[in-house]
């Protein structure tokens, strides 16, 4: 196939794609990015690896213009530039493809490939152009996707074809791909790295971000790592292994200790490894969940809720995790297993009305689209939850909405003087306690929270966390994700680690022998599944 580009002839003036040179990006008082001298060279694959916050994605975001940096400069292709916006990006060569596809579900394939360079003719888009040019991508490309199909009907991979092919008709001679991997299955993954490699062998640079390290080294040729917001190691990909990426990313020191602990933990059980059944409880009081599958993201796990503990899910994007608390939650039809309350077996609840019914109530991910009604008043938002509660006769009415409200909202940190407000105009910190308030109307026996801290302040994290202590505390079961390693690690008794959709360790937090950034480190080694943890 042919992908050349008007712009090919000034590329090839320079073999660098990209050069940074002390590219730093403050939030605040936070530097999340400091001093980054980065060279990719042009027509390769270019991995960046670190854990969750080391940095990775706020780079690319720069890069891509959707980010501006507070210090340093970067080139592409030997010309300085500076992208105030994803336009301008786009304009020097450069596309980005997202975990979070931008694809519009009502729109065909081929309207979704030129949404944003729409082919017209004296002001009236021409289809059929539109369609010329979408089956020569197809061609190019070697992949399949019918033209008229709506998006909505298409996979998440098919869907991903139609970014790329997006990516290319904008002439984009460098495309970033940020877990590209995480929501396709082992066969969607083959046809992507193959769909790679094919850009590769006609020019085009791509950089790759990603948690899955056997991906990492099965298709990149460099490799750079990143933590705490800085460059720590860039190599050809010859030069690693899973192991000495691991240790990278933790800092030797941390991989030492936490190989140590591994071991020991591998010789208690008996010299297997870190992975184990499932602990059966003394109590029949909490939740026991076996043999649960979900799609392809879950494969037959076992685990225990107890009451009156907090269980956290330690794990990398695309492991499972948030599949698993949407199963229990009842959001999830693919969802199949048994389950066993207080120890009684249960059907599997198939509806969010039945996951309540059993006492299991979901603080979702996305709180504003999956949590909270935005133009209802934060009042209504708590009390929604139970209009029962305060209903008299079968009639609510607003004061008994905002009486209801008010007996929760304070002892959740919400002020009860902006009840009336609308849920939009509130700060993430503030919605987020709207919603614990409102599984403090009607308190479940178990509360699976899903990123409860992400995107809020410092003050506001601390108080949820808090929060999910006291629930705790009360008798509920508290199952917490978080891609903050570092909350669970404070705030779990016990932790599961997933890998690739099954259980791949469980142990009990000893914080009395154990630091804070050890148990992070034992999560990340048990999450990369690094076969020899000696350092």
């Amino acid at each position: 196939m042919t992908m050349m580009t008007a712009n090919d002839g000034d590329a090839s003036r320079s073999t660098k794609a990209i050069s940074t040179r002390g590219l730093g990006k403050r939030f605040g008082k936070t530097q999340a990015l400091s001093s980054i001298d980065l060279d990719i060279e042009a027509g390769t694959i270019h991995a960046l690896v670190g854990e969750n916050g080391a940095g990775k994605s706020t780079l690319l975001g720069i890069l891509a213009g959707r980010i501006q940096q507070s210090e340093g400069s970067f080139s592409v292709f030997g010309e300085s530039v500076s992208l105030g916006s994803p336009r301008a990006a786009q304009h020097a060569g450069i596309a980005a493809i997202y975990q979070e596809l931008t694809i519009i579900d009502p729109l065909t394939a081929v309207a979704n490939v030129f949404v944003s360079r729409p082919r017209s003719r004296a002001g009236v888009l021409d289809e059929r152009a539109m369609r010329r040019r979408y089956e020569e991508l197809s061609s190019q490309m070697g992949v399949s996707v019918p033209a008229g199909a709506l998006a909505r009907d298409l996979s998440v991979a098919q869907q991903q074809i139609l970014e790329i092919m997006r990516a290319l008709d904008s002439d984009a001679r460098i495309i970033f791909f940020d877990e590209p991997t995480a929501p396709l299955g082992a066969s969607e993954r083959e046809s992507l790295f193959a769909l790679m490699r094919d850009l590769r062998a006609h020019g085009v640079t791509m950089v790759f971000v990603s948690h899955a390290l056997d991906e990492v080294l099965n298709i990149a040729d460099h490799v750079t790592v990143f933590r705490d917001g800085r460059q720590t190691a860039s190599r050809p990909v010859a030069e690693w292994t899973k192991q000495t990426l691991v240790n990278e990313m933790l800092g030797r020191d941390v991989a030492a200790a936490a190989a140590e602990k591994v071991d020991a933990a591998a010789a208690a059980d008996g010299g297997t490894s870190p992975a184990q059944p499932m602990r059966r409880s003394r109590s029949d009081k909490g939740i026991r969940v076996e043999g649960l599958k979900v799609g392809g993201s879950v494969e037959g796990i076992d685990f225990e809720l107890r009451s009156g503990e907090i269980l956290g899910i330690g794990g990398l994007v695309g492991a499972g995790r948030s599949s698993v608390l949407h199963a229990l939650a009842g959001l999830d039809p693919r969802a199949v297993g048994r389950l066993w309350v207080d120890g009684k077996e249960v059907p599997w609840p198939r509806s969010v009305r039945r996951a309540l019914g059993l006492g299991i109530a979901l603080l979702p991910e996305d709180r504003k689209t999956q949590g909270l009604v935005l133009m209802l008043s934060a009042a209504d938002n708590v009390v929604i939850s139970d209009y029962r509660s305060i209903s008299r006769r079968g009639i609510v009415t607003p004061r008994r909405i905002r009486d209801g409200a008010t007996r929760v909202a304070a002892a959740y940190g919400f002020d009860p003087a902006r009840l009336g407000e609308p849920a939009r105009n509130l700060s993430g910190g503030n919605q987020q306690k709207l919603l614990l308030a409102r599984w403090g109307h009607r308190p479940p026996r178990f509360l699976l929270a899903d990123e409860p801290t992400r995107g809020i302040d410092v003050g506001a994290k601390s108080d949820i966390l808090d929060t999910l202590r006291e629930r705790a505390a009360a008798g509920a079961g508290v199952l917490v994700v978080s891609s903050e390693l570092e909350e669970v690690a404070q705030t779990a008794g016990r932790v599961l680690v997933m890998s690739s959709g099954r259980i791949v360790d469980e142990f009990d937090i000893d914080r009395a022998r154990n630091s804070e950034q050890d148990l992070v480190a034992r999560i990340l080694y048990s999450a990369f599944q690094v076969e020899n943890t000696h350092v």
